[in-house]
């Protein structure tokens, strides 16, 4: 399109909406269909959900998937980089007291820990190799998160990055045999589904503003890391299932009364609607396929499983309700606590560890956008409002 074709007509009613669908740039590495849902660079998420998460990250980063070479190359950088974690870069954990704050303020305060660590992090130029080297060493922040934030330093087991992103956290947790096999296949697929979302989701938007000021990568994600702590943005998985837990069976009729009676207190309906979608997200039947088969007979899933189907036709008879269908965060919970998640508070620690790989790409790309030039720092205007002149007198 021509450069002075018009986008879109902005009216005094977009004023204080949040900004909600009113454009400001392009994203390459993800988009979100109203009806198809998530898309990774061109691909439904669901082509690539039993991927292994380093060729999804590949894919996000240099927008093809990678060669079997490609992959080997790509997967031996991220071990290497792993391996040389600064000495003490996460100490700062070791200070905060367990079971204190949320679990989001200690991944924030340990990503800022690893840039304080890294030495070449405030440097020109090094983007790229500060986004790597904070992918690679994100399960074992994790992992240390995990276990220190429990009180359970002890239970801290050797890192062995040459494992894999996910497989590398669950064995530094301490966790084998099949338990080790199930928790890897959820946390996999979760990882994936959730690694990016097209460029307007507050996380994501945040960081980017932030690195726009070529603040560092640690730095912008930190910031990620923060707005996604939010219960409207990322800890929406956390309130689905406490709200499933609430209804705590899967008869019905007594799913039925309880919604309509949360309806009528005018409380929301955890794991419903979308801001973009207007239909089903993709990615909550994939989750709820990958249900029935690890936790087909779990009570939580059972739950989510009924809620699926009595849910839509309740809300379908609110006109103002534009999307009544199941999103993400319906069976996320549910299938992370079938596998010895059980503390729904640590989960948006786990939809932030995915969604790193996914705004570091839209960080970078943004750095190499304008030939180079980088995009401008962020710059909203506001309209003054509700201050007339005034002089002292």
């Amino acid at each position: 399109m021509a450069g002075d074709d018009s986008l879109f007509i902005i009216s005094d009613d977009h004023l204080d909406t949040g900004m909600r669908g009113i454009p400001v740039g392009t994203c390459r590495t993800s988009y979100v269909d109203p009806i198809e849902g998530v898309h990774y660079v061109g691909y439904p998420v669901g082509d690539l959900a039993n991927l292994e998460e380093e060729d999804v990250i590949y894919l996000l980063l240099h927008k093809h998937l990678p060669s079997s070479e490609e992959s080997e190359a790509f997967r031996d950088e991220l071990t290497h980089r792993a391996e040389e974690i600064p000495t003490g870069a996460l100490r700062v954990l070791e200070s905060l007291t367990p079971g204190s704050g949320h679990p989001m303020d200690w991944l924030a305060i340990g990503i800022m820990a690893l840039g304080a660590a890294d030495t070449h992090a405030r440097r020109p130029g090094n983007a790229r190799s500060d986004a790597m080297n904070l992918i690679a060493r994100m399960p074992e922040l994790m992992a240390r998160l995990f276990l220190l934030r429990g009180g359970r330093p002890e239970d801290l087991k050797p890192r062995k990055p040459e494992l894999g992103l996910v497989e590398n956290f669950v064995h530094m947790l301490g966790v084998g045999g099949d338990e080790a096999e199930r928790m890897n296949r959820v946390l996999r697929f979760f990882f994936i589904l959730h690694m990016d979302h097209g460029g307007g989701n507050l996380s994501t938007f945040s960081g980017k503003a932030v690195a726009s000021g070529r603040a560092s990568i640690y730095s912008s994600i930190a910031s990620a890391m923060n707005a996604l702590s939010g219960p409207l943005h990322g800890r929406a998985n956390q309130a689905c299932l406490e709200f499933v837990q609430r209804i705590g069976t899967s008869d019905h009729d007594e799913i039925e009364a309880f919604v309509r009676s949360e309806l009528a207190a005018m409380r929301p309906i955890y794991g419903f609607g979308h801001g973009v979608l207007r239909a089903e997200d993709p990615r909550a039947a994939l989750l709820i396929e990958l249900g029935n088969e690890i936790c087909p007979d779990d009570e939580n899933f059972q739950t989510v499983s009924a809620l699926r189907e009595v849910v839509p036709p309740i809300l379908k008879e609110k006109p103002k309700i534009s999307n009544p269908y199941p999103n993400v965060d319906l069976a996320s919970g549910s299938l992370l606590h079938s596998v010895g998640f059980r503390k729904p508070d640590y989960f948006t620690t786990f939809f932030g560890w995915a969604r790193v790989a996914g705004i570091c790409a839209q960080i970078l790309d943004e750095r190499d956008a304008r030939e180079g030039r980088g995009v401008p720092i962020y710059r909203p205007k506001y309209i003054a409002r509700e201050q007339p002149h005034r002089r002292l007198e």
